[in-house]
């Protein structure tokens, strides 16, 4: 979408620049004017799509200016942005026909939610999101990120989606190193410090790829760095995540800190993880109940019983009825293989395609994807070599 923008504040320009190109489509500024008068006396020769009005610095008499703007622009969607409301200003723009107001300093997520009304409006076809899963610990070595990074690429090499996985471990974060040798070369730390050039290309750049539709975005690797990491930077993240791939993991770790919990909140689904013990199942009420406190819905809530043997003395039933909370998937005890695959970074799906877990991730796989790719059905029998028959 081209926009026009009248301001004369060059960091507001620069904030809503990078919000824009971060949207999909983007928000492109084609043009910019100094002031209401500005605009007015110089009009754009094409008519942008959308024009973005900074009304802090409009004096008294320029009010009918508003009017004449947006007979210049008939067709095109306007946005007021405003410190002080003030009254009379804001009813001459409402009657011209601005219906998006939003306060300054600029919000973000007020912005992207005023475009998306406004692109529906204009009736652009919406843009299909990925979506976002967290992997989350209810106890320390409950395995969720051998989990979370296993299944990540088990996603992407057997439900052909393309995937991104975000290491959100505060510090000593190592997902990499579960399926890939690669040393980072940018952190989650390095793109906060650098999010005004926040779009999929530099994402795509910061990532260690596992295959050609499998990225990993590391942990912030020093953490004298993640006092530059703002909750609201991974609104943004995420937003442009879910533009350019079809799932993205999150291997949340066991603390939960405001980067971690804005995460959270935007989580299609949450995995939590554990193993069939009374310490994980007491660590995973508590867990639950943090969840339930901050008004996550139950259903969004899945639990991962990891290391699971048949026949023990606590069983399924037990841990449902303890938490309240259904077990969506179990993952076999198979410890040889995935100590080696840990031990290589090397996926397990690529290093034992035959063993139990490898066959239990793609279970999971076809239980997440199934919804979303449909024709899918049937492809792990073909893989793994299942025989209806037998």
């Amino acid at each position: 979408m081209k926009a026009l923008m009248i301001s004369k504040d060059s960091l507001l320009h620069a904030e809503l620049a990078a919000q824009g190109s971060a949207r999909m489509p983007a928000v492109q500024l084609v043009a910019s004017r100094n002031g209401l008068r500005d605009a007015v006396e110089r009009q754009l020769p094409e008519s942008p799509e959308l024009v973005i009005l900074d009304a802090s610095d409009i004096a008294d008499d320029e009010g009918e200016m508003v009017d004449r703007l947006c007979k210049q622009y008939p067709g095109a969607s306007f946005m007021l942005l405003t410190r002080d409301p003030q009254q009379d200003l804001l009813i001459r723009a409402m009657r011209a026909g601005m219906r998006e107001v939003l306060q300054l300093p600029l919000v973000h997520r007020a912005f992207h939610e005023a475009m998306d009304r406004i692109e529906v409006a204009a009736g652009l076809s919406p843009v299909r999101e990925g979506k976002v899963l967290a992997f989350i610990s209810c106890k320390g070595g409950s395995g969720a990120t051998f989990l979370s990074t296993n299944f990540g690429y088990a996603l992407a090499a057997l439900a052909d989606r393309k995937v991104l996985l975000i290491d959100l471990h505060g510090q000593f974060g190592d997902a990499t190193l579960y399926v890939s040798d690669q040393k980072p070369a940018m952190t989650l730390s390095d793109i906060c410090a650098q999010i005004s050039r926040m779009d999929g290309a530099f994402l795509d750049s910061c990532l260690v790829h596992v295959a050609s539709n499998f990225g990993v975005l590391a942990a912030a690797d020093d953490p004298n760095r993640t006092v530059d990491m703002k909750p609201e930077h991974m609104d943004l993240i995420l937003r442009i995540a879910r533009q350019h791939y079809d799932f993205v993991v999150l291997d949340v770790g066991r603390q939960i800190d405001a980067i971690s919990l804005r995460a959270l909140d935007q989580a299609d689904t949450i995995y939590p993880v554990l193993q069939l013990a009374l310490p994980d199942i007491r660590d995973g009420r508590r867990l639950l109940d943090i969840f339930r406190s901050l008004g996550y819905p139950s259903e969004r809530t899945r639990l991962i019983v990891n290391r699971y043997e048949k026949g023990g003395k606590l069983r399924l039933m037990d841990l449902e009825q303890a938490l309240g909370a259904d077990v969506v998937h179990t993952v076999p005890n198979d410890y040889l293989s995935a100590t080696d695959s840990v031990n290589q970074g090397i996926p397990l799906l690529q290093l034992s395609r035959s063993s139990a877990v490898a066959r239990s991730l793609a279970e999971l796989v076809e239980l997440v994807a199934a919804r979303r790719v449909p024709e899918s059905k049937g492809l792990f029998d073909r893989i793994f070599g299942r025989n209806d028959g037998g």
